[in-house]
């Protein structure tokens, strides 16, 4: 097991499996061009031998399939077949939810129970604003659908000034009342958001601001976060959760425990570091010879973790998984 000097060790994978995707979110492109396919992405298989290999050399206990977007991707269905046989504790799934609900099927049967769905808006105008792509009655459908399929769901929104600061308690409502998590994650300094403080600045919306507008309406009490957690947690008594992202106002970063693997075969370490490490080349050779090279590079990856707060990158969320 690989151990830094805060204790930090890697428990959580982040497989994003294509850089594709079908929206071009505001903060996540700035060009509002979607994001394509890379020309060097790895086969479902070596993505899921990439997946082995690090829950041997790692300790790796879950994971979560990403993008881009993993609906839009053809490895889906050989990778959830392939890692549904490894010895994870957990498997879940992040998607915008354009595709879900003809998607459902594929991902029941694969045995996906939990789903991560982003989400920043119930207003038609400010989705289309925001996503620059898509259908929001479609993602509702999706939601409604898996919903009721008994899956766990967790709605992920970036609340942000002049955009869609007026949705949070209404899509907190939304929410409560079907027993979804709504979990606000606080606007990233990544990509061009890195590079532009001015405009990271403008849109920013920081915990207190938050927590002083849901309790507007909503008496709420902070609870307890499973360990290793990012969200702050709260509970609304009677009707639900939600949770705080704050990757700002309470940085995670000596807790964290997650590894990201790019869909061209990239381990990156930290959100906050430019640096990464191949491991593609490795995941043609048999075990013997990749597990005691991968194990370097994961001392690497843990290196690479901040020690005390995030300070962003320029690199593009949705290259590297969500």
């Amino acid at each position: 097991m690989i151990v830094d000097r805060q204790g930090r060790r890697f428990r959580n994978l982040r497989v994003s499996l294509t850089a594709a995707c079908n929206y071009a979110c505001t903060y996540c492109v700035p060009d509002g061009k979607r994001l394509v396919a890379a020309q060097d992405e790895l086969s479902a298989d070596s993505l899921a031998r990439g997946v082995a290999y690090l829950i041997e050399a790692a300790g790796i206990e879950r994971l979560r399939i990403t993008g881009g977007e993993p609906l839009v991707s053809q490895r889906l269905e050989g990778f959830l077949a392939a890692v549904a046989r490894l010895d994870l504790d957990d498997i879940s799934l992040t998607t915008n939810g354009q595709l879900l609900a003809r998607k459902l099927p594929q991902l029941q049967a694969a045995g996906i129970r939990r789903l991560n769905i982003s989400l920043d808006t119930l207003d038609p105008q400010a989705f289309r604003r925001i996503a620059r792509g898509g259908d929001l009655a479609s993602v509702l459908a999706g939601m409604e659908q898996a919903g009721a399929l008994g899956m766990h769901i967790k709605v992920n929104m970036v609340p942000m000034r002049g955009q869609n600061l007026d949705q949070v308690l209404p899509l907190l409502d939304y929410c409560l009342a079907r027993g979804f998590e709504l979990r606000f994650i606080e606007l990233m300094r990544m990509g061009h958001l890195a590079r532009d403080h001015n405009a990271f600045l403008q849109q920013f919306v920081g915990l207190d601001q938050l927590l002083t507008l849901i309790a507007a309406q909503h008496a709420f009490v902070q609870v307890d976060a499973p360990p290793g957690a990012t969200a702050l947690r709260y509970q609304v008594p009677g009707k639900g959760h939600f949770g705080v992202i704050a990757n700002e106002s309470v940085p995670f970063c000596r807790s964290c425990s997650r590894l990201r693997l790019s869909s061209t075969g990239w381990l990156h370490g930290c959100l906050s570091s430019g640096n990464r490490h191949y491991i593609g080349d490795l995941l043609e050779k048999p075990r013997h010879q990749a597990l005691p090279a991968l194990q370097r590079l994961l001392v690497k990856a843990l290196a690479d973790k901040q020690e005390l707060a995030f300070s962003g990158d320029v690199m593009v969320m949705k290259v590297i998984g969500g």
